[in-house]
């Protein structure tokens, strides 16, 4: 046993400020389990070390290498006179990022799949965006997907885990990105149509790298950003949501683009009245005068014109939900199911109590308890069996 991982668990004990015995309790071992540990003949295995890090507040990365938690850097783009909160955009990163590196530990990150990248050649940052908006419909058929079937594709065609969870106060939703993994987090709203353009933002900032720090957004709106990349972005939202060849051949169709015609393009390709209009008039399909009168309508009057209030209703109880990525939830259970590790990743990962956590999740009476070893009552003793295990091996 690497004497050092020995020293930052007694670090652990002190802190406790608990009798070795008590403390042995607390983590599920018995005395003599923890005194043969902290003397070298007996290896703690991965889940005593998850059991340990959990009592002392810290992680398992930190008793096995002495490296601190991931602490993201914070780049906000904001357009709003209320700036985000970084004490509270860090809360909400900090709780992924401490389920990433759970996993990249236990050898559960996964590989990312290759996704588009921004040309270089291309000097114009608004050229790139549509670039990267064309390459990405070869994947991701933006303008037929309801938002949450444009989530899922979103994970599955990309690797991006996506949620859905409360932000601080201005911040729509934000971006980040490391070589194992690719997360954009968007604020639950009614506004269910703007939800829809900041993820495909958030989108084009994790394909065109530029998310290596945290990408912190406030009011994304189409056309309103001067930053290079923010522009590059918005083009791509606009091109991915409303592709130039489908909705000029969707107006054609229409014949004369009445409001009546333009409620029910607002339905068919799931934007903003605002959007819509300004994407229009970039096409040449109507001009200024028209755009100004059409940006004044709402999304909720448009589908309630064109007969689709069910919808608009259906997909604003969608947006208003929290949603966190499938992927990352059930990669975490597994571990816990598999004695890898505890519960408390992922109940931090879902903002929940470990124990309400536990009593979802408890067995049926015949279903065998999580983990390799006879259970107590703490759930967490183990057989003499497992002396010989190996020390957490991520």
């Amino acid at each position: 046993m690497d004497p050092y991982v020995i020293e930052r668990v007694r670090t652990v004990m002190d802190a406790a400020a608990m009798t070795k015995a008590a403390f042995a309790r607390s983590v599920g071992l018995t005395p003599d389990k923890l005194s043969k540990s902290l003397s070298g003949v007996r290896r703690l295995t991965s889940l005593d070390l998850a059991l340990i890090a959990e009592a002392g507040g810290t992680t398992v990365d930190w008793l096995l290498t002495g490296n601190e938690p991931l602490r993201p850097a914070l780049a906000a783009r904001t357009r709003s006179d209320t700036a985000p909160d970084p004490a509270g955009t860090a809360e909400v990163t900090a709780r992924f990022a401490a389920a990433y590196e759970v996993l990249e530990l236990l050898g559960r990150s996964g590989e990312l799949p290759a996704v588009p990248e921004a040309d270089p050649a291309l000097e114009r940052y608004a050229a790139q965006g549509e670039r990267l908006a064309e390459e990405a419909r070869e994947r991701l058929p933006a303008a037929e997907l309801e938002t949450d079937e444009l989530i899922a594709a979103v994970e599955e065609r990309f690797g991006v885990d996506v949620a859905i969870t409360g932000l601080p106060q201005a911040v729509d939703g934000l971006a980040w990105q490391t070589d194992t993994f690719r997360l954009v987090l968007v604020a639950p709203t009614d506004l269910w149509t703007r939800q829809r353009f900041t993820l495909a933002h958030e989108l084009c900032h994790i394909l065109a790298r530029d998310a290596r720090s945290v990408v912190v957004e406030s009011h994304v709106a189409p056309g309103r950003q001067k930053d290079l990349a923010e522009v590059r972005a918005n083009v791509f939202a606009s091109h991915l949501l409303m592709p130039a060849r489908e909705l000029t051949e969707a107006a054609a169709a229409e014949g004369e683009l009445t409001d009546s015609a333009f409620e029910r393009l607002v339905v068919r390709f799931r934007v903003s009245p605002s959007a819509l209009a300004a994407r229009l008039h970039q096409l040449g399909l109507i001009d200024a005068v028209r755009r100004k009168h059409l940006r004044a309508l709402t999304t909720e009057s448009c589908h309630l014109l064109a007969g689709a209030g069910d919808e608009y209703q259906r997909q604003a109880s969608r947006a208003s939900a929290e949603r966190f990525p499938p992927r990352l939830a059930s990669e975490l259970y597994k571990a816990y199911r598999d004695g890898e590790t505890t519960l408390r990743p992922l109940a931090a990962l879902l903002d929940t109590e470990v124990e309400r956590l536990h009593d979802l999740l408890a067995p049926e009476p015949d279903e065998p308890a999580p983990g390799n070893g006879t259970s107590t009552a703490g759930g967490t003793d183990q057989q003499d069996a497992e002396e010989g295990d190996l020390v957490f091996q991520p």
